[in-house]
């Protein structure tokens, strides 16, 4: 039996203290595994942000346990020295607003992660040549930012979380900016990208006629994840 690239047991998340405490995360349970897709769903401010800023190891949870590629990463208190670190060497990230850096082309912005983490120029280079590639921008290697369209925009912030041959990527609305045709495109590549690469995707998103493309649902409601019944394509 395969195990989990993440697991989740009794993870939650309180924010302020006493009569001011707001609990967004109240229980979260589950498990994830290598080349699935999974939905995190559910109303603004339902918790979907928390809870995979917390996979993310970008904010703390208040209790439970978090383990990330047969790892205990959190259990009362983080069980890693550097949560940087693990985020820089373990995990992608795609978000809403592609959060390229303007000043850099698109090779520089793909380079930047795996030279952080001691790949030589010239190998990261070759890497990004080939993700850009694979993914349909490889002839944008050095355009800016503000020469691309938002579809190309998306396919090289994929390109990056690619970049550092993460098993987990975590997509915080990264469709909410393109219209229907490009939002489709994006989540059949992310569809396609877990599986041939067997990689962890969980996308946070509200857009309901994406879920057919993904192989899991998770929704947030209350503070409390629950799992729907798959959609079926």
């Amino acid at each position: 039996m395969r195990d989990p690239v993440i697991k989740l047991e009794g993870i939650h998340k309180t924010y302020g203290s006493g009569e001011s405490a707001v609990s967004a995360i109240k229980e979260a349970s589950c498990e994830i595994y290598s080349g699935e897709t999974v939905a995190l769903l559910g109303p603004s401010g339902s918790g979907k942000t928390t809870l995979i800023t917390m996979i993310g190891c970008i904010i703390e949870p208040s209790g439970g346990k978090l383990h990330l590629n047969g790892q205990l990463i959190y259990e009362g208190t983080w069980q890693v020295k550097d949560t940087r670190k693990l985020r820089r060497e373990r995990i992608g990230f795609i978000f809403q607003s592609h959060n390229l850096i303007p000043f850099l082309n698109v090779r520089e912005n793909v380079t930047l992660v795996p030279q952080m983490n001691g790949v030589s120029t010239a190998e990261a280079n070759a890497q990004a040549q080939s993700l850009l590639e694979y993914l349909g921008v490889g002839d944008k290697m050095e355009k800016f930012p503000s020469e691309l369209s938002g579809g190309q925009s998306q396919r090289v912030a994929i390109a990056r979380s690619l970049a550092n041959n993460p098993k987990i990527i975590l997509a915080d609305e990264p469709t909410a900016a393109l219209d229907a045709e490009r939002a489709l495109s994006v989540m059949q590549l992310l569809r396609s990208l877990a599986h041939e690469q067997e990689v962890a995707i969980v996308v946070v998103t509200h857009d309901e006629r994406m879920l057919p493309l993904f192989d899991r649902i998770l929704r947030v409601e209350d503070g409390y994840v629950r799992e729907e019944k798959p959609a079926i394509i």
